[in-house]
């Protein structure tokens, strides 16, 4: 057989309860063909799903050594942490992470191998890998390549992952694709009655002088159950439009904001003929994020910075007590259908106190976590600006300067955060998830949903416990719904 210049390894895993039962799973495809050269997929017991994932890695490694020792490998992995990580622009921090990673880079001479990042829909090969051999070790036993249906359907999934044209919940993005279904459509121009397409389209007709009903003549879209909501799809689009004319604006303003952009790959729409009258594309079920801010910790009611790289605090009596009103608000509502939670203790302890009300797990998403805020961690505004004065001026000026001592600028923040909004709304298109995070996190969603530049996270209020909601929708538009919410406190 000749040697394939170039082979794909698509890897993933999953661990039921992070930790939990885990397990991995791998395959080396040829990428002309998109043929299966090789499968892998084993359960490793308990262990978190991060470990998991590199395992995998390491195993579809392995797998393509085998075949072709001398290829260029193309890793394909839906973890943003590990390909940053193996990409070398992320530090590797975790003990049971560093030696993974380790056995990972011996596989291959680093120049033979490139790491992308892909959302999960485009992985499902390695993720059905994964669950069979975690469904193989749940029934006391290993995985059997002979009993894997993974291959089956991995070619109508690559063919039905459409390459994306913007990350979903990016106000300029969104709204470019709303610009594009109004002048192609002409906006409903018919008198009569038009019928609804799509996912979420309703049985009904949609009736009325320029193709619909209610204001401006777009469908109205029945509320989500989480919160009252009587936008409509005009309403959606119009309001995605603005936006996007804001962020255009602040981009040619602001070079801080145009270089975050570009770092993000949001580009600034073209502008479409205006159209005769308003419509849109039916988006069906929205992905619903329920933000919420952890409870209260010693540090929060002295405004002490907080993040990630200090000494993790866990929440106070007061913070306990919030938890719990916050549980029983979400319970009454009962709309949650799932929980993801910050690795931080604060985030965990809030978390779990909602999941035994509502009888739901906790998965834990690294990609939430608070900023580094390196040598601040622990001080009052006060205390730096009287030790960091030109570090401070520096961070509250740009969204590129980190703060002292090697921490995490906010734009940096907002590559992880929306990464990982764009994971999570793959995961849970059309369900009401719960996000117990932070301040920074919560904000940054906020802004890029609404297009808004990065000086707008110092305009906002966001309370210990608060409760902020985001939908996002699959053609990129995104709802803000709710806001710094503390009803249930009071």
């Amino acid at each position: 057989m000749t040697a394939i210049r170039e082979v794909v390894v698509e890897a993933d895993g999953g661990s039921r309860g992070n930790p939990g039962p885990a397990g991995y799973g791998a395959v080396v495809l040829d990428p002309v063909t998109g043929e299966t050269l090789a499968e892998r997929a084993e359960y490793i017991g308990v262990a978190t799903n991060n470990v998991a994932e590199y395992k995998g890695l390491v195993a579809g490694l392995k797998a393509a050594r085998e075949l072709f020792p001398d290829a260029a490998v193309h890793v394909r992995m839906d973890s943003k942490l590990v390909v940053e990580q193996m990409s070398g622009r992320w530090k590797i921090k975790h003990p049971d992470m560093k030696p993974l990673a380790a056995e990972a880079a011996r596989v291959f001479p680093a120049r033979q191998v490139r790491y992308e990042w892909i959302p999960r829909e485009k992985n499902k090969h390695a993720d059905r890998l994964a669950n069979e051999a975690m469904d193989a070790g749940k029934r006391g036993k290993q995985w059997e390549p002979s009993a894997s249906s993974a291959a089956l359907d991995a070619s109508a999934a690559r063919s039905a992952a459409a390459a994306p044209s913007g990350p979903p919940g990016d106000a300029t993005a969104g709204a470019a694709r709303a610009r594009a279904a109004l002048a192609g459509t002409g906006a409903g121009t018919s008198s009569g009655a038009g019928t609804a397409s799509g996912a979420g389209a309703s049985s009904g007709a949609r009736t009325g002088s320029g193709g619909g009903t209610g204001s401006g003549g777009a469908g109205v879209r029945a509320d989500d159950g989480l919160f009252a909501a009587d936008e409509t799809i005009a309403a959606q689009a119009r309001a995605s439009l603005a936006a996007a004319a804001t962020a255009e604006r602040e981009t040619a303003a602001s070079g801080d904001f145009e270089a975050e952009a570009g770092v993000l790959g949001h580009e600034p729409a073209p502008a479409a003929p205006a159209a005769p009258g308003w419509g849109a594309p039916d988006m069906g079920a929205p992905a619903t994020f329920v933000l919420l801010r952890h409870g209260e910790t010693a540090l929060t009611p002295e405004k002490r910075f907080s993040g990630s790289g200090g000494t993790d605090p866990e929440l106070s009596a007061a913070g306990l007590r919030q938890a719990d009103a916050v549980a029983a608000a979400l319970a009454a509502r009962g709309t949650i259908q799932a929980i993801v939670s910050s690795p931080l203790k604060r985030c965990r302890q809030t978390a779990e106190a909602v999941a035994a009300r509502l009888g739901l797990d906790v998965r834990i998403e690294d990609g939430l976590r608070e900023t580094d805020f390196g040598a601040w961690e622990g001080l009052t505004f006060a205390e730096v600006r009287e030790r960091y004065a030109e570090d401070l001026d520096a961070w509250l000026a740009s969204p590129k300067a980190a703060p002292t001592g090697g921490g995490e600028s906010f734009a940096t923040v907002a590559r992880r955060v929306s990464a990982t909004r764009d994971r999570l709304t793959a995961a849970y298109a059309g369900r009401t998830v719960l996000l117990v995070t932070h301040v920074t996190p919560v904000k940054t969603l906020v802004r890029l949903a609404l297009g808004a530049p990065p000086e707008s996270l110092f305009r906002m209020e966001l309370s210990a416990a608060s409760l902020s909601a985001v939908a996002y929708y699959a053609d990129g538009n995104a709802s803000v719904r709710l806001l710094n919410d503390t009803a249930h406190l009071r």
